[in-house]
């Protein structure tokens, strides 16, 4: 059985995808990279712990979260609060593929500061001990097909049961 909401959490390019560029686009009228570029990642962030608090309201969905969402505390206990949280991961050069061979990469998502793999490395570092923290599963998705992972969480969601 689906819990009521579901939120994938995990780094850019693990497979999750964005529902923040559609809520950013009609809810703020740009995109993520837009919003970026005229607020930087403070103001992105501010408008993206307001976008959680509404759909944490919400119940049966799948909430794909943008990769930093975890790096504020009050998110990542919304999240734990309001529904079941799967961390999807995948290792540094998986990651970097992935976002090399990503076509929606340079219109949707912001640019790495300093860039390449080095960069993912570094910012995997700090993130992972949140995303271990705030997550109840979570599902490593390198090397492997969606419906192999979806397979997977759905295995471990009716072992957590």
């Amino acid at each position: 059985m689906m819990p009521s909401l579901l939120f994938l959490i995990g780094y850019r390019g693990t497979g999750k995808t964005t529902v923040a560029r559609l809520l950013a686009e009609t809810r703020f009228g740009r995109s993520i990279r837009a919003i970026f570029a005229d607020e930087g990642e403070t103001g992105f962030r501010e408008k993206e712990t307001a976008v959680l608090a509404d759909l944490c309201k919400l119940q049966n969905h799948v909430v794909a979260t943008g990769g930093g969402v975890i790096m504020r505390p009050e998110n990542r206990e919304q999240m734990r609060r309001a529904g079941l949280v799967v961390w999807l991961f995948a290792d540094a050069k998986t990651l970097w593929e992935r976002l090399q061979t990503d076509a929606g990469t340079s219109e949707r998502r912001p640019d790495l500061t300093c860039g390449g793999l080095a960069e993912i490395e570094q910012l995997l570092a700090v993130r992972q001990p949140q995303y271990a923290a705030c997550a109840h599963l979570s599902v490593d998705t390198a090397g492997r097909e969606p419906l192999e992972v979806v397979d997977e969480l759905l295995q471990k969601m009716v072992q957590r049961k």
